[in-house]
């Protein structure tokens, strides 16, 4: 396995930034306030995601949108950008989900949407998101390149949607260097998911494939093609395939690889667990919402 830049402590404050800030990030994607951009926007489900996330990219083919989630069924994101653009341009989805985003961040942050705190935090944040490097982060670069807000809620959220993005850039690289294809990151993540944390199973296959748009045919290829490899041990009759030891050590090593490779934004920054400290207060609104999965008042 590759030797990794970085140590464990600057890899785990590096798990740490992502597991605090991307709540908050997830607020573009979930609750009321997004349901009625979707009804506004009238392209369906994966049509109203795939334009508000993608829409930085500006207006360019399907192929490209595709290629930079990567977990989603290129044939099926094509076709929801296609159905997006039809309708919209790119500015105006761009404005839908900033409308969203004011209507659901201020309903979650109530009296403390307009809070010294939040802009604090920003200012904050701010610097460390502004130095990173964006090669090779196509969807990172797209947001980098968008103005930051002038509200502090929405520049909070601008910081988030940044460092998930290059973030996951990044992983998207790793899953790469592996000689793995989208799909088989999926069937991969599912059985890691259901070996390591039965508990959140369900946000395994059961979430991922029909919100990707995977098949069933497709899904059992993708498992056939990880058994071949070594990853996977083959189903019991009703169940499900399993990892290897090889496939839970280089599952692991994907998410070592992914903080690794994120671990860079943090290492310079003395005071990074504090400000991801002070981060978690305001964040905590939006989980105590109740629109996330997993979160109280939503299956």
């Amino acid at each position: 396995m590759t030797t990794f830049r970085h140590d464990e402590a600057a890899r785990a404050v590096a798990r740490l930034a992502y597991r605090t800030l991307e709540p908050y990030h997830l607020a573009a994607y979930f609750g009321p306030h997004v349901d009625a951009a979707r009804e506004e926007l009238g392209v369906g489900w994966l049509g109203a995601y795939t334009g508000m996330r993608a829409a930085p990219l500006g207006a360019v083919p399907g192929q490209v949108v595709a290629a930079t989630f990567f977990g989603f069924r290129p044939e099926a994101v094509a076709k929801a950008w296609g159905l997006a653009l039809g309708r919209h341009t790119p500015s105006g989805l761009d404005e839908v989900r900033t409308r969203c985003l004011d209507d659901g961040l201020r309903s979650a942050l109530g009296a403390d949407v307009g809070s010294p705190a939040v802009a604090e935090l920003v200012g904050r944040l701010r610097p460390v998101l502004d130095r990173l490097d964006h090669g090779g982060r196509p969807l990172a670069a797209a947001y980098a390149a968008q103005e930051w807000p002038a509200s502090p809620h929405l520049a909070l959220w601008h910081a988030t949607a940044l460092w998930r993005e290059w973030r996951g850039d990044g992983h998207v690289a790793a899953l790469t260097s592996a000689g793995l294809r989208p799909l088989e990151s999926l069937v991969l993540y599912d059985a890691w998911l259901r070996a390591t944390s039965p508990e959140r199973a369900s946000r395994g296959r059961a979430f991922l494939q029909p919100t990707r748009r995977w098949t069933d045919e497709e899904w059992a290829g993708a498992e056939e093609s990880l058994g071949t490899s070594g990853l996977l041990t083959p189903a019991r009759e009703g169940g499900a395939p399993t990892l290897t030891e090889a496939g839970r050590r280089l599952r692991d090593h994907l998410e070592d690889a992914t903080d690794d490779a994120s671990a860079a934004a943090w290492a310079d920054v003395d005071d990074a667990e504090q400000l991801l400290t002070t981060a978690r207060a305001v964040v905590k609104k939006v989980i105590d919402a109740g629109w996330l999965p997993g979160t109280p008042g939503r299956a």
